[in-house]
């Protein structure tokens, strides 16, 4: 029988506007009737559907409001009953009360439930007809499984694929207004009326205080933009590409002299980041303005580092936060949401104005050459990946293909499910048990190993027995492990990880922190989009039943005991290049390019299923990883990083399907002193490979009049590296500087054919002199390395004269007469250390 008790308890109707309302007896059996949508900006913005049966309104709270595309499944969780009469409400319900905030009539109409609602409810699929001013046709509730100790009543509301769908579209953002007043939430909460007088604001028997207006005054919270996944970055020139930062997305709203920092999700953590950054805020020139952006902070190479992040915030630490912005929502009043993403980040230049030295408060800026170029930039720099946005779009909240990430590494967040604990007395955590949801249930997806310092693992033990449940949250049965723990599945968190196998679990996952701004219950696994090639779903990790390598071209020069697993897999399918091939090359070249690798921090590109697979840039150490493939902790930020002692390193790093090898400038023992210097030409396309020959021998030139002693390889691609070897007496930033200032040099000699500047208009037609390789972290592709390219060539140290020549960047390809020939001669880079320079400035 229907009721009204649970409304009623939660209300004070002396301090809420809400009608009080009762169980309508008009009808013994109700088929259909009214249905309302209330657009709710609560603590968090909602949306309420409500369908008219056995005289009261069943109430469904739609966390991210209804959707037209019959692939969004929305959160539907199911909440009291209401009074039919609460149908037309709209207005503000006091702060302090059940619900606080204001409503509006989104959407009203008629609703038709194909079968007996009564009958349906019960079976938990409800599937019913709409006819409303904004939605229309077949809709379906479904009720969810419940987990254990679960309290909410969790449904999904998802559109039937028919005539009424509009797959990609958001009618949430196009269509935001009242159906029964024309105003917004935000003009609502401001306390506007359809008729222009003041809306009243429900108290207690007392006028609205100064700081009630204030609040009432407040911005409705905009749902963000979100960034589709996809294997590749998009070509074409109406896409702008920007850093992916690693850090927490946040909303800054300005009102008057109020700042708020509000979550993806709407919460207001102002108070933890506060500092600098509100106050940078609150002094730009508007009377409103609503800006997306991502707080981070920077590691000691000048990356995002989630990590250090979440031990600021742990620690209570705020003088290292930056808040980088890269879209404007509103301002001085203005909607601007509606306006191309090129004009709107204009007008937040302009907002932003002169910025004082080190601001806390940054411009994200962005880069319009090509996805390709910008994303291998990324990854070469250590950045995450990138975001790719088109430049006339509109700012659409939710999921969209407006905006695109790209990335170097996998990484997604994680539900936690459980915990394997530590055996070592005091080290809390041995391994997480994670998984994501799909289809209603939780889906298991491996076990986290690494990532976690001994406080973060002590500080997460102690928040999961909080959660401790004698149940197994996952729908399949889990690996068992000596005092395996479950937890009730709310607790988020971010995973860094190499690979998916076939049964979907995660491999080499590494632990990043909490994600407190994320719903436990929106978590799914992330798909790119389009994907290139199918994975092998027999391939085995590292260290798995495999031939032993024994190179028939080596000629002895080296052996490894390291077992390939497949040795016969294309890597480079179109040229027949073998994880075998491969290998065997690295071992006809091993006696040169040995002091190029060992004992340097390296970083990697995978591509376990081919080149024309995913592929994927590795820069940390990851659990499950041969033992011959060797680990250290990076003292600046506690990161894992890799190296290798010997050739059975490389062996291992073939066998996880490395088709490049990228190095520091450094070695593990001087990790502030770097050893090379490194220019890379990359040209503009368009410019012929006789221009890029010239260039590099231009640079020797300016080199040996330096009395810097230089070195060139060609790229594999369509460039040459320029290297300078040197005593390791200079830091970083001393190197970088001088790089820097050479390339601004040759740029302003020549400014018809060189740029120091990364963005595509200044390189047109140009060579773009890359300094950027030369940055703590940063690297480059190692002597010897195979390149991901087609060709399956290498990067080969060669002699200037083989340059003058008329050499091509791409000429050695793995196996070739070429290579081999280059190989029989005199190595040209035999002395490289021995030359080396301290590095003089001035």
């Amino acid at each position: 029988m229907a009721s009204l008790e649970q409304y009623h308890a939660k209300r004070d109707f002396k301090k809420t506007g809400e009608p009080v309302g009762k169980v309508s007896r008009g009808k013994k059996v109700y088929v259909g009737g009214t249905f309302v949508i209330h657009k709710h900006a609560a603590t968090r913005l909602h949306y309420d559907l409500r369908l008219e049966h056995g005289g009261v309104l069943w109430s469904w709270a739609v966390t991210r409001g209804p959707s037209l595309d019959p692939h969004e499944k929305r959160l539907a969780v199911h909440v009291e009953d209401h009074p039919i009469d609460y149908a037309p409400f709209e207005g503000i319900i006091p702060k302090g009360e059940y619900g606080g905030g204001s409503v509006i009539v989104w959407d009203e109409g008629t609703w038709t439930p194909e079968t007996d609602p009564a009958q349906a409810m019960k079976k938990g699929h409800i599937s019913f007809e709409l006819n409303g001013h904004k939605l229309h046709g077949l809709w379906h509730l479904v009720r969810l499984k419940p987990r254990p100790r679960e309290k909410r009543d969790n449904w999904l509301l998802i559109k039937s694929d028919d005539a009424a769908a509009r797959p990609g579209e958001d009618i949430l953002r196009e269509a935001p207004e009242s159906v029964k007043s024309g105003l917004t939430i935000e003009e609502v909460g401001e306390g506007k009326t359809a008729d222009g007088k003041k809306a009243r604001v429900w108290h207690s028997n007392k006028p609205a205080t100064s700081k009630k207006a204030r609040a009432a005054k407040r911005l409705g919270f905009i749902e963000p933009c979100l960034a589709t996944l996809q294997r590749d970055a998009p070509p074409g020139e109406e896409w702008l590409h920007e850093v992916k930062f690693d850090g927490y997305r946040m909303q800054a709203q300005l009102a008057g002299a109020e700042v708020r920092l509000l979550t993806r999700t709407g919460l207001d953590w102002t108070d933890k980041f506060g500092g600098e950054i509100v106050a940078e805020l609150g002094r730009l020139k508007c009377t409103d303005a609503i800006i997306d952006g991502e707080i981070v902070v920077l590691a000691d190479s000048g990356v995002s580092s989630f990590a250090l992040l979440q031990a600021d915030l742990s620690a209570g630490r705020t003088d290292r936060f930056l808040y980088y912005v890269f879209d404007l929502m509103r301002l001085d009043g203005e909607d601007l949401r509606t306006e191309p993403l090129v004009e709107r980040k204009q007008a937040l230049q302009d907002l932003l104005g002169k910025q004082p030295d080190n601001p806390a408060v940054r411009f994200s800026d962005h880069f319009a050459e090509p996805g390709k170029v910008m994303l291998e930039h990324a990854c070469r720099m250590g950045l995450e990946g990138i975001v790719s946005k088109r430049a006339d779009a509109p700012y659409r909240s939710g999921r969209g293909l407006s905006w695109v990430k790209s990335k170097c590494t996998l990484r997604q967040e994680f539900v936690i499910g459980g915990y394997l604990p530590s055996e070592k007395t005091g080290r809390g955590l041995r391994s997480l048990l994670v998984g994501y949801h799909e289809g209603g249930k939780l889906h298991y997806a491996g076990r986290v190993g690494t990532g976690f310092s001994m406080k973060t693992a002590a500080d997460l033990k102690k928040k999961l027995d909080a959660l401790r449940t004698k149940t197994s949250p996952f729908d399949t049965a889990v690996p068992k492990g000596k005092g395996l723990a479950w937890v009730r599945p709310e607790l988020v968190g971010e995973v860094e990880f190499r690979s998916w196998t076939s049964d979907r679990i995660i491999r080499h996952a590494s632990f990043q922190g909490l994600r407190e701004d994320k719903p436990a219950e929106e978590v799914v696994q992330e798909k790119p989009k389009a994907p290139a090639g199918k994975a092998d779903t027999k391939a085995k990790p590292a260290g798995g039943k495999g031939e032993k390598f024994t190179s028939a071209k080596s000629t002895g020069a080296a052996k490894t005991v390291v077992k390939l697993s497949h040795p016969d897999k294309l890597l480079w399918p179109q040229e027949k290049v073998s994880k075998q091939g491969l290998l065997d090359h690295y071992a006809l070249v091993w006696p040169r390019m040995k002091q190029f690798v060992v004992n340097r921090p390296l970083s990697l590109v995978r591509a376990p299923d081919g080149i024309g697979g995913q592929r994927f840039f590795q820069k940390h150490a990851s659990a499950g990883m041969h033992e011959k493939i060797a680990m250290m902790k990076d003292p600046t930020d506690g990161e894992e990083i890799l190296f290798v002692r010997d050739f059975d390193g490389i062996a291992a790093l073939v066998q996880l399907g490395v088709v490049e090898i990228h190095i520091w400038g450094c070695t593990i023992d001087e990790l502030e002193k770097p050893d090379q210097i490194i220019f890379d030409l990359d040209p503009d396309e368009g410019v012929d490979v006789k221009t890029v020959r010239a260039a590099a021998l231009d640079i020797r030139t300016q080199l040996d009049e330096l009395s810097l002693p230089n070195f060139v390889k060609t790229s594999g691609g369509k460039g040459y590296h320029v290297v300078v070897p040197l005593k390791p007496s200079a830091d970083w930033d001393e190197v970088k500087d001088f790089a820097h200032d050479f390339a601004r040099a040759l740029e302003q000699a020549a400014p018809d054919r060189y740029t120091a500047t990364l963005s595509k208009k200044a390189r047109t037609g140009k060579i773009f002199v890359d300094y950027l390789r030369n940055a703590r972290g940063s690297t480059t592709v190692a002597p010897y390395s195979s390149r991901a390219k087609k060709g399956a060539t290498v990067s080969m140290p060669v002699t200037w004269a083989e340059i003058e020549a008329g050499l091509a960047p791409n000429a050695f390809p793995i196996g070739d007469k070429a290579t081999l020939k280059r190989l029989a001669e005199a190595d040209p880079w035999s002395d490289f250390f021995k030359q080396g320079k301290p590095l003089k400035r001035g």
